[in-house]
């Protein structure tokens, strides 16, 4: 009996060691020059069933009501501009941060920093920004949008060429 009890805590022991390795390995590196107030647990609350979809009449692809981009259906992994688009927000400043999936890396999208200010009304939006973006690679990405150092919606999109 006592042999049989040896036997279950030793395989205990190492099942809890594994769990606590996997854990260890799956933690999240972020860019030494990230924005502050992106945190871990913003990616770990990523729906990739929810993906961004087309909506209205001007080819928004998005959340409808909450953000979106024009022509974002054929995304590129070379420079491309896109228009950001905001609803619910004013004159506020857009930060961008992509997370590709497969590689569990984080990545700035927006070729001139993680930072724009978006402000002034367009294509029905109350808010907007240009800007030139660059995908590192292909795959599934999830773009966290924060406005004003808060977590403010996640478009997630599929970039394949």
């Amino acid at each position: 009996m006592k042999t049989i009890i040896f036997i279950f805590l030793s395989m205990l022991f190492v099942i809890a060691g594994c769990s606590a390795n996997e854990t260890v390995e799956s933690k999240l590196a972020l860019p030494e020059d990230i924005p502050d107030f992106v945190q871990e647990s913003d990616f770990q609350a990523i729906d990739w069933e929810r993906k961004a979809i087309e909506f209205g009449d001007r080819g928004i692809i998005g959340n409808e009501n909450k953000s979106g981009v024009p022509g974002a259906d054929m995304p590129s992994l070379n420079n491309q501009k896109w228009m950001w688009h905001l609803w619910g927000v004013k004159n506020v400043d857009l930060t961008v941060v992509g997370f590709h999936r497969e590689t569990g890396t984080v990545h700035p999208i927006m070729t001139d920093g993680w930072t724009k200010n978006a402000h002034g009304e367009n294509n029905g939006a109350d808010a907007h920004t240009p800007s030139s973006v660059k995908i590192p690679k292909q795959g599934e990405w999830a773009m966290l949008l924060y406005t004003d150092g808060k977590l403010f919606d996640k478009l997630v999109y599929e970039i394949n060429k």
